[in-house]
């Protein structure tokens, strides 16, 4: 009994899979087919089914079927598979720069055109966020408004001088400002770089002569405190010179030059050179130095003696600033001659006269 019933199970499970086989054997061109259109659809949507991520980008996914935007995952570089109906929008989150222009107002109502370039880039886990709520276009939609808001209150209440010249720092503390606010909504902005400061010509030449004359001014008052400085330096320098010349002349005297000249007249002594020298004929009891020009070297020797005896005489003249008085030559003392020398000289034999 026990080996009939498990037979005939046995029979049953070979009815079903020869059902199955046959039903495959008889149906295969619907098999067929529907691999077909499978292929087909995976061919026309391969697109959407396979997404791929480039470097320096980031992936935010929506599904219509399952909650919309997914703001809690962002997905990263790489391939991804996707249901068809699903789309992926893909954001750029390496560092950017845009260029942009605008015009602002001054205080007084004078048109000011800036032109600016923006580095920024998106905060990578805040993608699903600002796709939600802003969007791909979120530079046009949140970081230019802002920074013309900005830059157009703080600009404003200045004048076109204060911006063309960028006074206390105008521009980079409006423009840190600008990013501090902008980083608050889903962005980081780097740096805004004010690449010209326009105005109209006929301001921009007023300010730029006025810059000159400015200039020019601080380059006048430079050149007068060098010449204060420059008639102070001299006004010490001629004191200096005064005290110096002072004190030569309070320690000069006829010795001290006499001495001078006694040093300067045995350096000419001990020159190998041929020289005629008269001892105690000159000024003062000095030696002279006879046709001293005619030997090769004497000149030299005969000038070196006269500067050394004559030059402390010099310094004393030009420290006073007063003619030395010419001294007299001293009057050579007369000698009383005996009256025997004074009478005309008497023979010691006189001759015999005439008839004595």
């Amino acid at each position: 009994m026990f080996f009939k019933k498990k037979s005939h199970q046995s029979q049953r499970k070979a009815t079903w899979w020869q059902r199955l086989c046959f039903s495959c054997r008889n149906k295969w061109p619907y098999w067929l087919l529907l691999s077909i259109g499978l292929g087909l659809l995976f061919f026309v949507f391969w697109k959407r089914i396979v997404i791929w991520i480039d470097t320096g980008e980031g992936g935010v996914l929506y599904r219509p079927l399952q909650g919309g935007t997914v703001t809690d995952q962002v997905f990263t570089e790489g391939v991804h598979l996707l249901m068809p109906y699903n789309r992926m929008t893909h954001y750029n989150t390496r560092i950017q720069i845009i260029r942009h222009e605008f015009d602002v107002l001054t205080n007084r109502g004078l048109p000011v055109n800036l032109k600016i370039a923006v580095r920024y880039r998106p905060i990578f886990e805040l993608l699903g966020v600002l796709h939600q709520r802003v969007g791909p276009d979120y530079p046009n939609k949140i970081i230019l408004p802002q920074i013309e808001s900005v830059l157009r209150k703080g600009l404003g209440t200045h004048s076109p001088e204060e911006i063309y010249t960028n006074k206390n720092l105008l521009l980079t503390g409006l423009v840190r400002r600008a990013i501090e606010e902008i980083g608050r909504k889903f962005v980081i902005v780097d740096d805004i770089i004010i690449r010209e400061v326009k105005l109209p010509p006929g301001v921009k030449k007023a300010i730029e002569d006025k810059l000159v004359e400015e200039q020019r001014f601080l380059s006048y008052n430079f050149r007068l405190q060098a010449e204060k400085q420059e008639a102070e330096r001299k006004r010490i320098e001629s004191g200096g010179i005064r005290d110096y010349a002072e004190n030569i002349a309070a320690t000069m005297s006829e010795k001290v030059l006499r001495w001078h000249g006694v040093q300067a007249t045995l350096k000419l002594a001990e020159s190998p050179n041929a020289k005629v020298v008269v001892i105690g004929g000159g000024k003062d009891g000095l030696p002279l130095v006879l046709n001293a020009g005619e030997w090769p070297g004497a000149g030299a020797a005969s000038a070196e003696m006269t500067e050394k005896s004559s030059g402390a005489e010099e310094e004393q003249a030009k420290a006073t600033n007063l003619a030395r008085p010419a001294q007299a030559n001293a009057a050579q003392p007369s000698v009383n001659r005996p009256e025997t020398e004074q009478k005309a000289a008497q023979p010691l034999f006189p001759l015999p006269q005439n008839g004595n």
